[in-house]
């Protein structure tokens, strides 16, 4: 294992976890960044620096010694080892994470006993998730559930149990491949950005000591078992600290202060801010807290907790943590200060400058109005049942998903209370005279699973002359930002086509970044005739190419026109190229988007949705407050 002293570089990250190995209560930690740049490394290196623990001899969850709410209790004897860092795999399936019925026990012993899983494996340890933003829905369900109570509870194939399971959570993850659902991002303490070092020197020696660990780990790892001697003394030195370290009114104050300044939700961050703030405390050798605790803390527990939108951008910007802290200061100094409607420091921060203006619009063109206020957008998602990658719209066959029901066909695993019960009635049939079944393999039965999909949703947007008035325009941008947002949610792969004057193009190719399709919208020029047609074949080969590249993806396209055609690009008439050009759609999800507004309305994108033979909303109508229920693609 690469030592955690050769490191080199990303101090943030290494003190968010030496904070953590510290004060375990501060609640783990989310580590972004692009690939390449030694996240999941630097995670496994620090379980050679975790103290050992003593825990229960022979207990299966390593509970305390003397703990009566073990399902184990009582135990007799004390033994010492390592925490532990458990990894969840992305795949893992729900009976790995919480445990099940121990099959081997059930079929040879003919007794219901508990097999644990990585939730009881993880307890007094460090659970690390490696692409985290990945996990499926249901387990991160598992997770928050375990990671709230501090116990894992567990009623499923005629076993009921619960058991402890406090674990040091910490996660990895590329934003790229979209984003954390909000829930889950809460519950990390601390979160790191990190990203490769632009310093020619650094990268020269991230080079020098990689290669040199690759030809000699044994040797390498030596030469730097003095430096993670010091670390893992120095960890128990802070830990054994810790409890005598005071936390002053000042700096609670100072602390709340912070808090109630960037606007973050809850009071989960004060808690993490404080419990960081004194583990910083003890890691430096003093005795109580201090400014500059409080200001390390900050920056370490809010950039993910002040991000309210998918499309804000995380992190907090060095000037906003500096007026952040010296507002604070005032009630810092000031213990008689009573709240004021605005709450402790509750005065609003800066607003982030804009950036330089791009170049100027090319002769009839019109800048992309500011959009209308987005929404809860609306479900949209795909008919049938998929089988792609997991995610959260469309209904989809899945390994790791729900059980719901049994087959004798097809399946992902054994179903083992349908194989047991149609076992059952023939044991005296087939002579059974001891413990255990006697199986066959007409008995054998497998779980057919099923969970959500993400889907490759694609915009087709209408930028033309016809859609260009000013509040018209608005609201369609205002629309296609609550659907980003949706798809973001979601787990969405997203691209979109935009099309205007003669022809039409790909704003912005098909991407797990949202982010991106935010930024590509805004930069959007309107105005020009309308090449419906192109729109719709530019669409057509998008999903062509994307088939391709995953076939098992099943895309989703959402149309966004009033359904005229004023421009061809093929040489014929307008709308009729427009009709034929749907045809080559048919076969997909199809959502057009009425954006027709007036009271004399020509019900031109109804026509072209029942060209492609799908569902047609009014643009009023895509608000989930709106009209309650689903819309289905048909």
């Amino acid at each position: 294992m690469f030592p955690f002293s050769a490191v080199v570089g990303h101090d943030d990250l290494r003190l968010a976890l030496l904070l953590n190995a510290v004060h375990p209560g501060i609640g783990g930690v989310l580590v972004r960044g692009e690939k390449g740049t030694a996240k999941s490394t630097i995670v496994r290196a620090l379980a050679a620096l975790l103290p050992e623990l003593e825990v229960s001899a022979h207990c299966r969850f390593g509970c305390v010694p003397g703990s009566a709410d073990c399902p184990d209790a009582p135990h007799e004897g004390v033994e010492r080892r390592r925490a532990k860092l458990v990894e969840l795999p992305v795949g893992a399936t729900e009976d790995r994470l919480v445990g099940s019925l121990d099959l081997e026990k059930a079929l040879t012993e003919g007794v219901r006993a508990f097999q644990p899983g990585l939730l009881a494996a993880a307890h007094r340890g460090v659970l690390y998730v490696d692409e985290v933003n990945l996990l499926h829905d249901h387990l991160v369900d598992l997770l928050l559930d375990a990671a709230a109570m501090g116990r894992a509870h567990v009623e499923r194939e005629g076993v009921s149990i619960s058991h402890p399971s406090q674990f040091l959570l910490v996660g990895t993850m590329n934003p790229e491949e979209g984003e954390l659902r909000p829930q889950l991002l809460d519950r990390f303490g601390l979160t790191v950005a990190v990203k490769a070092a632009r310093d020619v020197g650094v990268r020269t020696e991230v080079i020098r000591r990689r290669l040199s660990y690759e030809a000699d780990p044994v040797g390498f790892a030596r030469k730097w078992e003095d430096e993670d001697a010091l670390l893992r003394q120095r960890i128990a030195d802070a830990r054994h600290r810790l409890p005598a370290v005071s936390l002053p009114d000042g700096e609670l104050r100072r602390i709340a202060a912070v808090c109630a300044a960037f606007e973050v939700d809850g009071m989960r961050a004060d808690l993490v801010v404080a419990r960081a703030a004194t583990a910083h405390a003890a890691w430096r050798g003093a005795d109580q807290v201090e400014e500059q605790d409080v200001e390390t803390a900050v920056r370490l527990a809010l950039p993910h907790r002040r991000r309210r939108d998918p499309f804000d951008e995380p992190g907090i910007e060095e000037q906003q943590l500096e007026d952040a802290m010296r507002q604070a200061a005032e009630h810092a100094e000031d213990p008689g200060e009573g709240p004021d409607d605005d709450g402790p420091g509750g005065g609003e921060l800066p607003e982030p400058q804009e950036g330089p203006k791009g170049g100027g619009n090319a002769p009839g063109d019109r800048p992309a109005p500011e959009p209308a206020p987005a929404f809860k957008a609306r479900l949209l998602e795909v008919p049938g049942v998929g089988e792609g990658a997991p995610g959260k719209r469309s209904r989809a066959r899945a390994r790791t998903g729900r059980v719901v029901r049994s087959s004798t066909v097809d399946g992902n695993g054994l179903h083992l209370v349908d194989t047991l019960t149609n076992a059952a009635p023939h044991q005296r049939a087939r002579g059974r005279s001891g413990p255990g079944l006697l199986l066959t393999g007409a008995d054998l039965r497998k779980a057919v699973r099923e969970g959500k999909e993400s889907n490759l949703v694609l915009f087709v947007v209408d930028a033309s002359g016809s859609m260009a008035a000013q509040k018209r325009m608005s609201a369609v941008s205002g629309a296609v930002i609550s659907l980003l947002r949706d798809a973001y949610q979601r787990r969405d792969k997203v691209g979109v086509v935009t099309f205007r004057g003669s022809q039409a193009e790909v704003a912005l190719p098909p991407t797990t970044s949202v982010d991106a399709a935010a930024t590509r919208l805004k930069k959007m020029r309107t105005g020009g005739r309308t090449p419906l047609a192109d729109g719709l074949l530019k669409a057509h080969r998008v999903l062509e190419v994307e088939r391709l590249r995953d076939p098992r993806k099943r895309p989703l396209v959402v149309l966004l026109t009033d359904g005229r055609a004023t421009s061809s690009g093929l040489g014929g008439d307008p709308a009729k190229d427009a009709l034929k050009a749907a045809g080559l759609l048919e076969q997909t999800a199809v959502v057009v988007v009425d954006c027709e507004q007036g009271h004399v309305r020509l019900g031109l994108a109804q026509k072209i949705a029942e060209a492609l033979q799908g569902t047609c909303v009014r643009l009023d109508q895509l608000s989930a407050d709106h009209l309650a229920g689903v819309v289905r693609a048909a």
